[in-house]
């Protein structure tokens, strides 16, 4: 059985088109891409959407009275298409109730750090700033917290005395793109088992 994805993004969208090409290249086998979600209308991702025949179902959520009603509007498209595993992929909004109890344990996200250092946004500066000498790259699931979700992998990045936050996102970026593949690879063969707060392989 096929295993549909949304995938969310809110930015330019680099791991949106890494999956895609992993998935109609036949590398993610048993896998489509059935829509792109994403909450900014004038988003980079948006044209690689279209460049790679993706349907996207874009909002603006100011244009709603609140988290719920647009969450509401994304599950009825989502389950419309038979949806089974969101994907996270830049996505730069808190999950609300509404969507998290419609895919409550078929959410991932992928964020640029060793979860649980450096959550929220800027993760790659905020290591930067701490001055680690390691940080890198988590791909877990969602929950109700910030960035708090189970770990399903994670892989370490090196950084460099003279790393920029570009320099350094460069190759955080490279990391990301196999890792988030890899992942939903793992899922959709249904070897992914979640026991308590850890996340076994079979």
């Amino acid at each position: 059985m096929v295993k549909k994805l949304a995938i969310f993004a809110s930015g330019s969208g680099s791991n949106f088109e890494a999956i895609v090409q992993a998935v109609q290249s036949g590398r993610l086998g048993g896998v489509e891409a059935a829509l792109l979600v994403c909450d900014k209308p004038g988003a980079k991702v948006l044209e690689r959407a279209a460049r790679l025949g993706i349907e996207a179902f874009v909002f603006e959520p100011k244009a709603y009275p609140d988290k719920a009603a647009f969450e509401t509007e994304i599950v009825a498209e989502l389950q419309r298409r038979g949806v089974s595993l969101v994907v996270l992929a830049g996505y730069m909004r808190l999950v609300g109730d509404t969507l998290l109890s419609a895919y409550e344990g078929s959410i991932i996200n992928l964020h640029p750090s060793l979860l649980p250092a450096f959550t929220g946004k800027d993760a790659i500066g905020q290591a930067l700033a701490y001055g680690v000498k390691l940080t890198g790259v988590t791909v877990h699931f969602v929950d109700a917290g910030l960035d708090t979700g189970p770990i399903i992998a994670q892989i370490p990045v090196e950084v460099h005395e003279d790393d920029t936050a570009g320099s350094l996102a460069a190759r955080i970026h490279e990391v990301e793109h196999g890792l988030l593949v890899q992942v939903i690879g793992w899922l959709a063969d249904g070897r992914v088992r979640l026991q308590g707060r850890r996340v076994l392989l079979t």
